[in-house]
């Protein structure tokens, strides 16, 4: 296929985000810069996503709650049907990486609203994110890069890292201390990011959500990390909803001041309030090849009347990155 140049008239506003939006000057990095890093650090797979390149899609539907809808207006919370097309990943660029590595597993979630417009929330299985800067998620790529002549990454060059980007540990050491979940359908997903509900008379909460599983939180033993093949994730998640339809709880902390708003790397304390939001329920899962979810951009800023975004640097990033990768695989790089 040609390779085309449709960076500049897809996404000419989102290729422009990041400077206009408060990143410290020292700390600007551009969203091509980080693409390709993670290209560096994992390769290309042509036509293919370069972060959570391996996944599955999935279907179903969401139906929000009427508390919810005292906190934000959106048509989410309407008490209606959504239709849902989700996908599930694991985090990275080898669509070969092994089902029992310890790195995130993803969860993204397009909802397609009455209107026509559409929502979107693309999180991750950590409570927290591993930078509070684009620097520092690139300074990782940079670190992990396998050294041409092992074939993998200079364990030095990751230790400077780590000793340099304190705002990368909370993330590294949740992964380290947890295995990764046995099923997509037992993992709980976080939305990483604050942010803000606005309700009908224009009252703006600041919120984090998350998805509670109902099958109940399982992790791989040790032993299954050793045993499992390399893919076994997309089967379970397909032969789990052919069982029946999966459920998790959307659970939505509300903020207080003091709280962190604009830095993913700090967890809220847990005696915030929280509220059952609504329930997502997955009917059906299937490889993603030439499946609903493959061609979607799950942009995380691509959000419906009554839920907005804050000041988040790195929600604010992943958009224009999210943008240049979504317009390589269109044009077959």
């Amino acid at each position: 296929m040609k390779k085309v140049n449709l960076q500049k008239w897809l996404f000419p506003s989102l290729l422009t985000l990041v400077a206009p939006l408060g990143i410290a000057a020292q700390d600007e990095v551009t969203a091509d810069q980080v693409v390709t890093a993670i290209e560096g650090t994992f390769g290309v797979t042509p036509g293919e996503r370069r972060n959570h390149t391996k996944g599955v899609c999935a279907l179903g539907e969401f139906v929000g709650s009427p508390e919810a809808a005292s906190y934000s207006r959106s048509a989410l919370f309407s008490g209606k049907p959504i239709p849902v097309v989700a996908r599930f990943s694991l985090a990275g660029g080898n669509p070969k990486a092994p089902d029992t590595t310890k790195s995130a597993r993803g969860m993204a979630l397009e909802f397609k609203l009455p209107d026509g417009g559409v929502q979107h929330m693309t999180m991750l299985n950590t409570p927290v994110f591993g930078a509070m800067q684009p620097k520092t998620f690139l300074d990782m790529m940079i670190a992990t890069k396998p050294d041409p002549a092992t074939g993998k990454p200079d364990p030095e060059k990751i230790k400077e890292f780590k000793a340099t980007h304190p705002d990368s540990l909370a993330q590294a050491d949740f992964l380290a201390r947890n295995n990764p979940p046995a099923s997509f359908a037992t993992s709980a997903y976080f939305g990483i990011h604050t942010f803000k509900f606005i309700n009908r008379t224009n009252k703006t909460s600041l919120v984090r959500w998350r998805f509670v599983p109902q099958d109940g939180e399982k992790r791989l033993t040790d032993e299954q990390l050793k045993s499992l093949p390399a893919n076994f994730l997309e089967y379970a998640l397909i032969e789990r909803t052919r069982l029946g339809p999966v459920r998790w709880n959307m659970l939505v902390s509300i903020g207080e001041p003091g709280d962190p708003e604009n830095n993913p790397t700090l967890a809220w304390p847990e005696n915030r309030k929280q509220i059952k939001a609504g329930t997502l329920t997955i009917s059906s899962a299937m490889p993603q090849k030439d499946a609903a979810c493959e061609k979607i951009n799950y942009d995380p800023l691509v959000m419906a009347d009554g839920i907005a975004p804050t000041n988040d640097p790195i929600l604010l990033f992943r958009s224009p990155a999210y943008a240049i990768s979504f317009a390589k695989r269109l044009g077959g790089m």
